[in-house]
């Protein structure tokens, strides 16, 4: 059996392939051919290629290339497959184009309102009324006897159509470069997957996409396919079928049983080599993608209908993932199965808190909509006692669209637009400078969740230490040597077996190449632990090189290779003079019990009985491992011809084995890391180290890095105790033996995959602090996919990491170094404050606006502020001030504060103290120019102005000084903790000065040259002076401010807190399961936001009380969902606000009271 099982190729001579039947481009086999031979599976397989090709080397003639040497490297030769077989790549979904995406955001209900209310109010303002009846409708025209005036009636429906189309092509334009930026982004994960193959006889690593049919790859333990093969030799090779065939059981793939390996499957353990026979729309995953993307016509009628059902619905952005390999029926599948994350924690404070303030705009703009209209029906109907007149209905129409156009100003000013905006400006900026940071970010949120982290549980081999192993002690022929041994001390028999144990039984993969550059270290490929083996070999003046000629990987006999559970690597291969020897690597205290004898300095054998074992641990391991190095254990075995064992029983072949060596690697600490660990448990993040290394090990490198101090009450446990301790009599874990033991754990050493699960879902799930712990987790190996996954935020390593753990993980770490992290941190960090800097310029503006709009529009029957000035200011206040306030750099100083934790909320007390103290500012202000202003600067007097009559330069200050203090108050915005100088670091961010002086520039030409359009009339330098002034005051009151401690205002509220547990009943999140796939959940966080509002306006009148309750109403929800029902369906695919009103799914629109259903 062992035989088959590697079943050896001889390459056939050359005339051989002269001879097959000319087939396509002369290679021996056609597209249809391949294709139809890789549906094929196990035995008829193999079937299949015996009756059409002899056998595997049979396929490699007729596609002319060699098993063991593989194609020469060819640039014409590659060049006639791809034309022939096609390439490794499979084309992605098309992006939207600029139109559509205009068009998306065209859809957004308050600007259809507002689009509405001009064209009505442009209409109007062209229709004349006759002239002699105009003096019975009263003094309604009165202003407009000026004929040039009556004329520009048109100028503001114009103009607010100008300012909705502003509006669209600003967030189109964002929508198109976030688009773009992830289609980069996509690629560049996709260039950075590269694969083994074997060309001209030399291993290489190209491109995935740069596979051909006929190249010769290497498989190893953690790789994803990225195309289909036929095996041509393996070891104990297994694979996760599961993405294709939903089985999760691995299959085991062998030459002369199974050898079809698939692309997008894993492989779970062992190695192998295989041809490659179908790459890219003609492989397995490439033939279900086009199936996916097949019939795009119908695929757009059925998303439109789903959409509908759908709720928020975005750009369809593919989510990061590569294009290659069989990600995509992946992520089908996983999107029918994978209950979705928690939603981030930053999402759902937004969520509720825009919900709230949306709310509070529908009641004002509602109100001010009554008042204007009953104040105006009193007065003119009532207390001057005219008459409704047929002929005068368009005039008190117009009134009537006048009225209506400012209360939709008001809901657009309170509807913060800018929240989803700014969050997503700001993830798509940190994204993006994080990438600087070697940090690649596969799901925007991960990079915010990161600033909250309470915990870090990292890998110790290659994120603290440098993973370039070398071997620095070693115990051989009864001598510890503490440093390399010279050859000469050594018995050549030894030092024959210990370099034959090395050479061969470790990967062939793996090996030592001459330095790039001169007077660099000598590169290490491959396994870096049989690296240091190999190094090891040549620093004893060997070479392994010769010894693997003579024993090619195809003439091995059997190899288990290493896994998690064996901890140990055998290989076995046939002696010349007849029998077998086993050469056996691996963990040194699990391999020394199996061995029974052990070589004495003449490497003669002396029995090895446990009491000598304890000896040895206690003399020659602990000490090694209490210098931080990893003991490995080298032993062989020898069996006579005549006494073959079952190869398949492996615990009776890897036993009564013989010990030859230990040795001991150190993998020395990176240099970066003790600091960086300082970094993080100043800001209040516990780093846990797990390791699959022995304790003592363990705990030195603990030690050095800084995760344990002396004196310190802390834990480090192996794998074996941690299970005892957290298990109860029937071996079921209990979350309150978890919650003993991980607040203390700083190191879990000889851990297995499960062991690191176990442990990450034992942090999230507990409840013991006073907040829910949120764990980042380091790993590189397809065993830590679990927990990566598991972990709120899952870092693999771009470098050593298999595809399987950078498959599961939300970050990358190019460099492989925990320093990383902490960036990772500081920018997670960053984007929460920069969300609250935003929220707090923003609110300001939106309670100041809302109240001038208000009161002005009571007491004066027009709002001070226009339409389009108040379009104007939404544009900066929103988009300007969320791309400024967004993109502010990260300090370190955002590393000496403790994480913020799930339940604190978005605005805290500082925060409310800066709104309403600036607000208060701001009013006062503003209300002094509108009721006195005419007195002080000598001026007529702007309020109570009939239709159409000209701007007036009273109205002008006011708009003016209003845009003027929002300009400061973006300056003070810049801090949020209460610090005094905001200028602090302001010229480190050139995009926050262009936006303050370009927007300045921009109201300079809006006020002088504006004109009617924007109902201003030009200033005069003393005036401007005193609006700058009024200004600059701003920075002045800020301080004032400042100067107040927080701590005495008990009265203030905080506002925005996270999403309460019991708020969630079960049917909401299954509907929110269910509502949203995953690409909208990448991109439309605030989406369905405000709007829900409207759908619970009948529920709650309070606005009030709703601030200051969290907003439990289900059951009057439940109740109000048949009126639901009854609205039209507004269906909305699209951003400033997004807005969604369903009757195809009144419940999930309406009983969502926190917004679950947006991620």
């Amino acid at each position: 059996m062992g035989d088959m099982a590697n079943s050896s190729i001889e390459f056939h001579p050359k005339p051989q392939q002269q001879r097959e039947a000319p087939h396509a481009g002369g290679f021996g086999c056609t597209l249809a051919e391949l294709r139809s031979l890789m549906e094929l599976r196990g035995a008829e397989a193999l079937q299949k290629v015996q009756e059409a090709y002899g056998d595997v080397s049979g396929l490699c003639r007729r596609l002319k290339t060699s098993p063991t040497e593989g194609l020469a490297d060819n640039a014409n030769d590659l060049e006639k497959r791809r034309q022939i077989y096609g390439q490794n790549f499979i084309p992605p979904k098309q992006p939207k184009t600029f139109l559509q995406l205009v068009w998306e955001a065209l859809q957004d209900v308050t600007l259809i309102i507002l689009e509405v209310a001009a064209i009505v109010s442009l209409g109007l303002s062209f229709y004349a009324p006759p002239g002699e009846e105009s003096e019975a409708c009263g003094n309604v025209s009165a202003g407009a006897e000026d004929e040039g005036e009556a004329e520009a009636g048109w100028i503001e429906g114009a103009a607010i159509l100008l300012s909705v189309i502003c509006v669209v092509l600003v967030t189109a334009f964002n929508d198109w470069s976030k688009e773009k930026q992830f289609r980069g982004l996509q690629s560049r994960i996709e260039q950075e997957q590269k694969f083994s193959v074997i060309r001209n006889g030399q291993l290489l690593q190209v491109p995935v996409a740069a596979l051909v049919v006929g190249d010769i790859a290497q498989v190893k333990y953690g790789d994803l396919l990225p195309a289909d093969g036929v095996l041509i030799q393996g070891n104990d090779l297994k694979i996760d079928e599961s993405s294709l065939t939903g089985e999760s059981d691995h299959v085991r793939k062998s030459a002369d049983k199974d050898p079809m390996l698939l692309s997008g499957t894993h492989v779970m353990e062992g190695s192998g080599r295989m041809v490659v026979t179908a790459v890219g729309v003609n492989s397995q995953t490439g033939i279900i993608f086009t199936l996916l993307g097949a019939g795009g016509e119908e695929e757009e009628k059925k998303d439109k209908k789903a959409k509908k059902q759908d709720g928020a619905v975005a750009m369809e952005m593919q989510p990061l993932k590569s294009a290659e390999g069989g990600e995509m029926e992946e992520r089908e599948k996983k999107k029918a199965s994978v209950p979705k994350k928690e939603k981030s924690v930053l999402q759902g404070k937004l969520t509720k808190l825009a919900v709230q303030i949306g709310k509070a705009g529908l009641v004002m703009s509602a109100i001010t909509v009554i008042i204007l209209v009953l104040y105006f029906v009193i007065e003119t109907f009532v207390v001057k006692g005219q008459v409704w007149l047929a002929e005068c209905t368009p005039v008190y129409v117009q009134y009537f669209v006048k009225f209506f156009i400012i209360g939709v100003t008001v809901l657009v000013v309170a509807v913060p637009e800018g929240l989803p905006l700014a969050v997503t400006i700001s993830l798509a900026y940190s994204v993006k400078k994080m990438m600087k940071d070697n940090n690649l970010v596969r799901h925007l949120d991960a990079c915010e969740t990161m600033g909250n982290a309470t915990a870090i549980c990292s890998d110790k081999t290659g994120t603290l230490t440098t993973n370039r192993m070398t071997v620095v002690q070693s115990y051989l022929g009864d001598t510890h040597y503490k440093e390399i041994p010279a050859p000469s001390a050594l018995t050549p028999k030894i030092l024959d077996l210990l370099v034959h144990a090395i050479s061969i039984n470790s990967a062939y993969t793996s090996k030592i190449l001459p330095p790039e550059k001169e007077g660099a270290l000598p590169r290490q490929v491959g396994n870096k632990t049989e690296c240091a083996l190999l190094g090891f070999v040549l620093d004893l003046k060997r070479d392994f090189q010769p010894v693997r000629e003579r024993i090619p990987e195809d003439k091995l006999y059997k190899v288990y290779t290493f896994n998690s559970v064996r901890k140990s690597m055998s290989t076995v291969i046939r002696m010349p003079e007849g029998g077998f020897r086993l050469f056996s690597k691996g963990a040194s205290e699990i391999l020394l019990k199996k061995c029974t004898n052990i070589l004495n300095s003449n490497g003669e054998l002396r029995s090895f009985r446990p009491r000598d074992r304890d000896d040895m641990v206690k003399k020659i391991i602990e000490p090694m491992a209490c210098d931080g190095l990893r003991t490995i254990c080298i032993a062989y075995r020898d069996f006579s011809a005549a006494q073959e064992p079952d190869w398949e029983n492996e615990n009776e072949v890897v036993g009564d084995l013989t010990c030859i060596a230990i040795v001991g690697i150190e993998d020395p600490v990176r240099p970066e890391v003790p600091e960086a660990i300082r970094k993080c448990q100043r800001a209040g993040i516990t780093v846990r180290m797990v390791t699959g290394d022995n304790i003592n090990t363990a705990r030195a490198i603990a030690a050095k890095c800084g995760i344990i101090q002396p004196g310190e009450d802390f834990l480090c446990l192996e794998g074996k105790e941690f299970n005892r301790r957290i298990r109860n009599e029937k071996g079921e874990i209990e979350q309150e033996r978890l919650d003993k033991v991980w607040p203390k754990l700083r190191v879990l050493a000889r851990s297995s995959p499960t062991d690191k699960h176990t442990l990450v879902k034992g942090i999230i799930d507990s409840t013991t602090g006073e907040q829910r712990q949120v764990v980042a987790v380091t790993g590189d190996g397809t065993n830590d996919g679990p927990a990566l996954k598991k972990a709120d935020v899952g870092f693999a390593m771009g470098i050593a990491g298999t595809d399987v753990a950078k498959e599961a993980s939300d970050i990358i770490l190019t460099d492989d170094n925990f320093t990383s992290i902490v960036k990772a941190v500081m920018w997670g960090r960053n984007v929460y404050d920069s969300i609250s800097k935003f929220l707090q310029f923003q609110l300001t503006v939106n309670v100041v606006a809302v109240i001038v709009a208000f009161t002005g529009a009571c007491i004066t029957q027009d709002s001070p502020l226009k339409a389009v000035q108040m379009l104007w200011v939404n544009l900066i206040m929103d988009t300007f001030a969320s791309l400024a306030l967004a993109t502010e750099p990260p300090t370190d100083s955002l590393l000496l504060r403790k994480p913020y934790g799930r339940d604190k909320p978005l605005i805290s007390r500082t925060m409310m103290k800066n709104i309403l103290g600036h607000a208060v500012y701001q009013l006062t202000i503003i209300f002094t120019l509108l009721f006195v202003g005419e007195l002080f600067f000598d001026i007529d007097s702007g309020r109570n102005a009939p239709l159409h009559s000209p701007p007036s330069e009273h109205y002008t200050i006011i708009f003016n000084t209003f845009v003027m203090m929002q300009l400061f108050n973006e300056i003070n915005a810049r801090k949020i903790h209460g610090e005094r100088n905001v200028f602090h670091g302001i010229f480190g961010n050139p995009i926050f000065c262009t936006i303050v002086l370009g927007t300045f520039a921009i109201q300079i030409v809006i006020v002088q040259f504006g004109g009617k359009p924007f109902s201003c009339s030009p200033l005069s330098t003393e005036q401007w002076l005193w609006c700058l002034f009024v200004g600059v005051g701003e920075l002045v009151w800020g301080q004032v401010i400042a100067t107040i401690p927080t701590s005495q205002l008990k009265c203030l509220k905080e506002a925005g807190h996270g999403p309460g547990k019991d708020e969630m009943t079960d049917e909401e999140l299954a509907e929110g399961e269910e509502e949203i796939d995953h690409a909208e959940r990448e991109l439309r966080r605030g989406q369905i936001l405000w709007f829900r509002g409207l759908n619970r306006i009948q529920t709650q009148m309070e606005v009030v009380s709703t601030f200051k309750r969290s907003g439990s109403f289900q059951g009057a929800v439940r109740r109000r969902s048949s009126v639901l029902s009854q609205l039209h369906d507004v269906t909305n695919l699209s951003t400033p606000t997004h807005v969604i009103l369903s009757a195809a799914n009144p419940t999930s629109a309406a009983g969502n009271p926190s917004g679950e259903s947006i991620p």
